[in-house]
Order: structure tokens, then C-alpha cells, then sequence
């Protein structure tokens, strides 16, 4: 991605919690299949998301990590469900964690969206488990 000539401390914080939550082999192939096009989403979501809300100190990364993915499950965003699972990996959320948020989605959200979401977190898991790695940290 071609960053902006001076970043924000905003971006420059956003992009040291993205590497930290999301892996840089993520980050990396996020920001080098950016376009001109897409250059300003990318800046937006770092400087917005992750430098502001995920770099807030009143959550952990943990706490933060389990309500990204009980949101993401309730609103039907699978692929991004499937990034926050491989995330835990670098946000300390556990199995039991995300169990427990799943369950709150098929709760407040519906048992159709919770289904989808422990179909995606059980397929995620077993490829965590698979890598050489045991984990994933680079997704």
C-alpha cells in the first residue's frame, strides 16, 4: 500500500496493534495488494479500528478479540469471523473464550449465526493445530 508521505501517530499506533493482532505476514499482504483505489480504506481501518478503538487501553486484546468475533459472528461476516479465530492466536483469547462468545451469539443474535460461526472456528482451529507453527501467528 502506498502510505501516506507523514503518517498520523494514529496510523503509526494502528499499525504496531494490527501487526500485533493480526500477524505481519497478514498485514504485509494486506498492504501490498492495496491499490490507489483501496489505499484510503486501508489508512482509514488502521488509523480507525486498529489505532483507535484496538489500541484503547480499557480493554485487553483479549476482551476485544472474543467481542470482535461474537460481532462479526452475529453480523454474518465469515471471512473476517475466520481471520479473528487465527488472530487469537496473538490475542490470548482461548477456545473456552470464544465458546462462550459463540454462545452469546446464538443467544442475542440467533442459533443460525452461532452455527455458522463454530463451523468456521472448528475449520480454523484444525488448521492452527495443523501448522508447523501450532498456531497460525502470522495470520
Amino acid at each position: 500500500m502506498a502510505e501516506s508521505r507523514h503518517p498520523s501517530e494514529r496510523y503509526r499506533q494502528g499499525m504496531v496493534t494490527r501487526r500485533s493482532v493480526l500477524g505481519d505476514a497478514h498485514v504485509d499482504r494486506a498492504s501490498q495488494s492495496a491499490t490507489t483505489f483501496d489505499a484510503p480504506f486501508q489508512e482509514m481501518i488502521t488509523e480507525g479500528a486498529w489505532g483507535t478503538v484496538w489500541s484503547r487501553p480499557t480493554w485487553s486484546k483479549r476482551e476485544r478479540s472474543m467481542v470482535t468475533i461474537a460481532l462479526l459472528a452475529a453480523l454474518g461476516h465469515d471471512e473476517e469471523v475466520a481471520m479473528h479465530i487465527r488472530a487469537t492466536a496473538n490475542t490470548g483469547a482461548s477456545r473456552d473464550d470464544i465458546c462462550e462468545a459463540l454462545l452469546h451469539v446464538a443467544v442475542y443474535a440467533g442459533v443460525p449465526a452461532a452455527n455458522r460461526a463454530f463451523k468456521i472456528a472448528k475449520t480454523e482451529f484444525q488448521k492452527m493445530d495443523a501448522e508447523p507453527s501450532g498456531g497460525g501467528r502470522d495470520d
